[in-house]
């Protein structure tokens, strides 16, 4: 990888020194400023557009041997974006829809469950009703939800995972007889109501990774906006910056738990000695927490949204990347609004997520300005540890046409 980068910046600096030897020869003979500026010679700028399509088709079909080597080893099946600068390196589809019986190929434009990735989607609608001056960060959850059995939470709290809340999950096992009916949002709310269990800690004294606190978000942002979750993400952010691929999945009609979620990408489990679809699940009822479809194409221009700052202004978004929890020794990373911060990599969030058959990483490193998405519809496949590989190789030298939003 070395020498290639070598061979990069070798073949930069001959195109720089040759056009800088003939700038310094066509202007020797200048007497004067105005004739300098008549007489400076075009650049052809093709140059390093061609140059960067050289360093990209190397990058990519690096990538891609990557990636099927995966194949081969692992059975990765799923679908891959990685760009750096503001540039698609490397956006392909390995393997299928049907894992079990391989067929019905993979595109860049199917949309997969993202799992726990749905998270930072969820954040970025509490954000939205921040800059639209309808929340605060500190307000008390129960000015939205006046019911809710416990005092002091606050949306912040919610966002960092610091609200000390137990699992929903828990009590939804206990408590929810009929797993043939969907659970939605409200009845996790009824639950903590009528069984009141103890919470972890009190609120804003530790940290705790908790699918309820995203579920919750999702009532407060259906109290604030007056619309129901899917439609104020549709109106919000998907239609807005072109998604068309994705989509809320909910179950609010439903009286009964379908067999199959009939919806985007289905996902598989392996039992025995083969593959086999994962049923749908009274608990996908609950959005906030998972529950967003999207396609790699769909989060290429979600990405470019947060790096030309579409959807809200830098002052708001860079909150979600800052810390939420104090430094503590038996922390490996902090959480800020829906992503963790790597501490051991500068400027670099991330996150994970593993849910019914689907397992999905989403890597942004703010400093090099380099993204990768991965998309998977098997509940077993490569560990992170290939991905962070990926993302820690030394970045690609792209020429003039790679410009990037700088950060103030």
């Amino acid at each position: 990888m070395k020498n290639t980068q070598s061979q990069h910046l070798h073949f930069f600096w001959i195109v720089f020194l040759s056009v800088f030897m003939f700038l310094l020869a066509s202007c020797t003979s200048c007497n004067n400023e105005e004739e300098v500026y008549e007489n400076l010679p075009k650049v052809d700028m093709n140059i390093f557009r061609e140059a960067d399509s050289i360093i990209i088709a190397r990058k990519a079909e690096e990538l891609d041997k990557k990636f099927q080597r995966l194949v081969r080893l692992t059975g990765f099946n799923g679908t891959v974006l990685y760009i750096e600068k503001g540039k698609v390196i490397l956006k392909k589809a390995y393997g299928y829809q049907n894992v079990r019986r391989k067929k019905d190929e993979l595109s860049t434009s199917d949309p997969f469950q993202l799992a726990s990735v749905s998270k930072m989607f969820t954040a970025i609608a509490i954000m939205i009703l921040k800059n639209d001056q309808l929340l605060d960060y500190e307000d008390d959850i129960r000015k939205y939800i006046p019911e809710f059995p416990y005092e002091g939470v606050t949306i912040r709290m919610l966002l960092t995972h610091r609200s000390g809340l137990p699992r929903y999950m828990s009590i939804a096992q206990d408590h929810w007889t009929n797993k043939k009916i969907p659970l939605d949002n409200d009845e996790v709310i009824d639950l903590f109501v009528t069984y009141r269990p103890d919470p972890y800690f009190k609120p804003g004294d530790g940290f705790h990774y908790c699918n309820t606190n995203y579920a919750l978000l999702v009532n407060v942002v259906e109290k604030v906006s007056g619309k129901n979750f899917e439609d104020f993400m549709k109106d919000q952010i998907f239609e807005p910056l072109d998604m068309d691929s994705s989509f809320i999945y909910q179950m609010r009609d439903d009286t009964i738990v379908t067999l199959y979620v009939e919806e985007g990408v289905p996902g598989y489990y392996h039992r025995g000695w083969r593959w086999r679809e994962m049923t749908n699940e009274y608990l996908n009822g609950v959005m906030g927490d998972k529950g967003v479809y999207a396609s790699v194409d769909d989060l290429y221009k979600y990405d470019q949204a947060l790096d030309h700052f579409t959807l809200l202004p830098d002052s708001i978004l860079s909150e979600a990347f800052k810390p939420g929890s104090p430094k503590y020794w038996r922390r490996k990373n902090n959480y800020g609004f829906g992503w963790r911060i790597k501490d051991d990599m500068d400027s670099t969030v991330y996150h994970f997520g593993w849910w019914k058959g689907f397992r999905t990483y989403y890597i942004r490193d703010m400093k090099y300005h380099k993204t990768l998405i991965v998309l998977t519809n098997k509940d077993r496949g490569p560990g992170s540890d290939n991905y962070w590989n990926i993302m820690k190789v030394d970045s690609i030298p792209l020429g003039n046409y790679s410009a990037y939003p700088r950060r103030k």
